[in-house]
């Protein structure tokens, strides 16, 4: 397999998993920019959308979409625990966190980067943003207060989403360290020997 990603992107998240689900798989490091991998090749040829991440099995097909590659990876090693079987009440509580953190916080962050947005508006809308984000961040935080991870005792695909999201809160400008618990979190999860071997691939470390 190989998987298509960037650098302080959510295909970290992709990276986590593969790790800790103990799949051989190569990176491909893609320039968002220019829509071209190392290589010189044009991205959008293999995945149009464009963006990251994107996994290419073994067969050519490709799988895009942060939820549906990260539940992929762990359906490929099941012995690894870190998402719930299928069919499972439990497996449904892992993709409602997976829409959670896509649509409310991963979507949430990005108007916190983008470039073109008129200084006569940017001031506006970056308040709006804090605000929904304070609130859903607090939200979160009120969950990890009671227990260690997102679906209770155990890790799973959906805590290596959020973990890359709340990476994202420096250069947002969105201090994490108002709350606690996610800081807690954000120290356990980083504390795992794959997860540090991720970052440190990607240079965030």
């Amino acid at each position: 397999m190989k998987l298509y990603c960037c650098n302080d992107t959510c295909s970290l998240a992709a990276h986590i998993a593969l790790r800790e689900a103990g799949l051989p798989c190569a990176l491909v490091k893609v320039d968002l920019a220019t829509k071209r991998t190392e290589t010189g090749a044009d991205y959008r040829a293999l995945y149009p959308k464009g963006y990251v991440p994107a996994l290419q099995l073994d067969d050519g097909q490709v799988i895009g979409e942060v939820p549906a590659v990260l539940q992929y990876i762990a359906d490929q090693a099941p012995m690894s625990g870190i998402a719930p079987a299928n069919g499972s009440v439990a497996r449904y509580q892992l993709q409602e966190w997976l829409n959670f953190i896509g649509t409310e916080l991963h979507m949430g962050f990005m108007p916190l980067f983008y470039p073109d947005v008129p200084p006569e508006a940017e001031a506006g809308l970056k308040e709006r943003q804090h605000r929904r984000l304070d609130a859903r961040l607090g939200w979160v935080a009120a969950e990890l207060d009671q227990r260690p991870y997102l679906l209770g005792e155990h890790i799973s695909v959906a805590d290596f989403y959020l973990f890359t999201v709340l990476g994202w809160g420096k250069p947002a400008q969105v201090d994490i360290a108002r709350w606690p618990a996610l800081t807690r979190y954000r120290e356990r999860i980083a504390a795992r020997p794959h997860v540090r071997a991720a970052l440190e691939s990607e240079g965030i470390v």
